[in-house]
């Protein structure tokens, strides 16, 4: 096999800014998050950039290096947060509003907070049918608001002296799309922006915005957005790194973990039944059906992957797998997944397992966005270009390229980041084969 070229790693310099599109419950959590930690206020627990760790070469050597310490990440001091929403509510006024954090908390780091004002958002409400802008750009077509978005990206990295931009979507779930003729080629995409194309939602007008000026872009949603032609085409010629998409958080979380294990011990799974109850803004959009589609596609995959039906057909060919999602106003940002399982084991006796998640949604995300703020700059500076597949673990469905499928296992997703960050600095990767401790007999 080929061996990969050796990576020439950009040292970080400067400051990085970092802007969402979205400045609701998890931008603000993440942007006060950060802020607390900074000053000694708090510590980023969730985080795998800030308190995560790679070992180097074997067990006995004694190499466990951070990963933000191996890789050269930038310090929090050096970010700097922006924004674009709906509303004209400065990030101190959005927090509050979130209701994720306390106003104790948050009035630790007000004034900065304050300083942060939303700009105004490109929307449509055609898109999110849930949601009214009052903070939204006007006049033009969707190739103007292009154009508008790029301005915005310059002049804040101009006003803020920044050395490299990166792009998180944080905002809210789009109504359901499918990939269709104008998402083909940036030639057509193009063409599109300039005719209003309705095909072409809010998303991937902020998407082809970074993506055009080489800013590497993150989706957290379950939009379409970049999982088109034409975007990753773009991504390509400007080299900038793709991920997403749709953070994953709660329930899914828990079955990335879970289901890995019943595969392993080869227990069978007859059905699991999930049912989620939340009441921020988030819950809202997905009160609406053509949302919720779109969530919907991006949770039922899960388990199709990690249990693999066509090679386990005893096992899991059958398996009944329902997601309900239900907008339940007094449990705001706090979700309650709820996970009946029915498992069977030796002899095909029956089993039941039974998971109550009381999260905060919120709260899991932020750490997300910060890590990947963080490893998308990293993946830029090493000069990966388009998908980056290692940064799977984040991700609900991951991207991948056409003839691959995503990987959903949580465990083999972490050994495929930690080895690519090995990959970057040069160090062997680690297969966990330890042949090296074995004593052979003959």
């Amino acid at each position: 096999m080929e061996q990969p070229p050796e990576v020439k790693l950009a040292p970080h310099r400067g400051r990085l800014g970092i802007l969402t599109p979205g400045l609701g419950a998890v931008s603000t959590t993440f942007i006060a998050g950060v802020m607390s930690v900074r000053r000694g206020l708090a510590r980023p627990f969730g985080s795998l950039s800030q308190m995560g760790t790679v070992r180097l070469g074997k067990r006995t050597d004694h190499r466990v290096p951070t990963i933000k310490e191996l890789v050269g990440l930038p310090e929090l001091d050096d970010l700097v947060f922006g924004a674009w929403d709906l509303f004209e509510d400065n990030a101190y006024e959005a927090a509050l509003n979130a209701g994720a954090l306390s106003k104790e908390d948050l009035d630790k780091v007000r004034e900065e907070l304050e300083q942060i004002k939303p700009m105004k958002a490109v929307f449509d409400k055609s898109y999110v049918r849930k949601l009214d802008g009052t903070w939204v750009k006007s006049g033009g077509t969707k190739w103007d608001k292009a154009q508008m978005l790029i301005e915005d990206m310059e002049g804040f990295k101009a006003r803020h002296d920044l050395d490299r931009l990166v792009v998180v979507w944080c905002a809210s779930t789009e109504v359901y799309l499918q990939p269709s003729e104008v998402h083909a080629s940036l030639e057509a995409f193009e063409a599109g922006l300039k005719a209003d194309d309705p095909a072409i939602a809010p998303s991937m007008i902020y998407a082809y915005a970074a993506l055009k000026l080489g800013i590497p872009f993150a989706n957290g949603a379950p939009n379409l957005t970049t999982d088109i032609s034409a975007l990753q085409e773009l991504a390509r010629a400007t080299g900038a790194p793709l991920s997403g998409k749709d953070f994953k958080t709660g329930q899914t979380l828990m079955k990335t973990i879970l289901a890995p294990g019943l595969k392993a011990r080869l227990l069978g799974i007859a059905g699991w039944f999930s049912t989620n109850i939340l009441g921020n803004r988030d819950g809202e959009v997905l009160d609406d059906p053509d949302s919720f589609k779109t969530k919907e596609e991006s949770k039922l995959g899960v388990l199709d992957y990690i249990l693999q039906p066509d090679v386990y057909p005893g096992l899991y060919k059958d398996l009944y797998h329902k997601v309900r999602i239900n907008y339940y106003p007094p449990r705001g940002d706090n979700k309650e997944g709820w996970d009946s399982i029915d498992i069977f084991g030796w002899l095909g006796y029956p089993m039941q397992i039974k998971i109550n998640f009381l999260c905060r949604d919120s709260i899991l995300a932020a750490p997300i966005v910060l890590d990947l703020a963080l490893f998308m700059d990293l993946a830029k500076r090493a000069g990966f270009g388009g998908i980056q597949e290692w940064l799977s673990f984040y991700f609900k469905s991951p991207m991948t390229l056409p003839e691959l499928y995503p990987e959903h296992d949580l465990f083999i997703q972490l050994m495929k980041l930690k080895n690519t960050l090995r990959y970057i600095v040069g160090e062997d990767q680690i297969t966990h084969l330890g042949a090296d401790y074995y004593e052979y007999y003959r």
